[in-house]
């Protein structure tokens, strides 16, 4: 499976890249982009290139955008801290990034490739949708687009609204307006997709990617015990896994929309959930539960893949 990783890095952007590399046998990862979300797209770029050189994994990496399609900037330190991957204290990279911006270089890469490349979209949808804008004929070469975003129900950065739609819903409406099948991670299952606080020693060992994966849980645990949950939802690499294991997950498949004036409900994606809507108009594959422990397994077994490497 061909990948394009679009991200916001941001401590579960790294979980899901840890997945990407510790299965090559099913995910040839053609490389990365960025887009601001979690914190500035310079930050979440010097992000991903440490930890890519920490693993001694280097690939591709282009930098997107660094607002919304409307030019607004909207980080989440609270989360994510200062540097958007609060925690690990990684040297700094040797890896540089390409001389290409994000849009150019997802679409020479896809139209390079002589089959149909899936883009897993754990961040604002800013980048996917200037692609989808400037170069709609690549449309017919992109297989999905797996996103975390969105939810049915209730919001997380406003009452209605997840955030990474929230930060860019122009550019969530162009992606879901595309055609292309998409499967979202949205909050419903993201909220089931939870490590416990005494499950995170798990981590606590000698490898390189679990001692990374500690490093980060430590610090990003901190604002879920602050919120009194028991656990930290692991939001990005909810997709990932789908994509690994299909058959962890429950999905609905639904017609979803994106509110982009409401007052109240700005950033909400519009699920059609009644049961005599239009089956013609479905748009996407929506998670909405997993099999905890199993996804819980399959995380520690990712870094201990990684680990491995040395």
């Amino acid at each position: 499976m061909k990948i394009i990783f679009d991200c916001d890095p941001g401590h579960d952007d790294i979980f899901a890249l840890c997945a990407l590399l510790a299965h090559p046998e099913l995910f040839d990862l053609l490389g990365c982009t960025t887009v601001a979300g979690n914190q500035t797209v310079e930050k979440v770029t010097d992000n991903l290139l440490r930890v890519l050189s920490y693993l001694h994994h280097k690939v591709d990496v282009s930098i997107g955008s660094p607002c919304s399609l409307d030019g607004r900037t909207f980080v989440q330190p609270v989360a994510h801290g200062e540097s958007g991957m609060d925690g690990p204290k990684l040297p700094e990279s040797n890896f540089s990034v390409t001389g290409l911006d994000a849009v150019e270089w997802i679409y020479q890469t896809i139209f390079d490739q002589s089959s149909p490349v899936t883009i897993v979209a754990t961040g604002p949808l800013t980048n996917i949708a200037n692609l989808l804008s400037h170069y709609p004929s690549i449309k017919s070469r992109i297989e999905r687009i797996a996103i975390m975003g969105g939810s049915l129900y209730s919001g997380n950065i406003t009452s209605q609204a997840e955030f990474n739609i929230y930060v860019d819903p122009l550019a969530a409406k162009i992606v879901f307006d595309s055609g292309i099948p998409i499967t979202m991670s949205g909050l419903e299952v993201c909220h089931q997709a939870m490590i416990l606080h005494s499950e995170i020693e798990r981590f606590n060992t000698k490898g390189k990617a679990s001692k990374l994966t500690y490093e980060l849980l430590e610090f990003y645990s901190r604002f879920a015990k602050h919120l009194g949950q028991p656990g930290s939802p692991l939001f990005d690499l909810c997709p990932v896994v789908e994509l690994l294991y299909p058959h962890l997950f429950t999905s609905v498949d639904l017609f979803v929309d994106v509110e982009t004036q409401g007052e109240l409900t700005c950033g909400k994606t519009v699920g059609d959930v009644r049961g005599w809507a239009d089956k013609s108009k479905v748009n996407a594959k929506v998670l909405v539960d997993v099999d905890r422990q199993a996804f819980i397994d399959v995380f520690v077994e990712n870094a201990g893949m990684l680990d491995k490497e040395g």
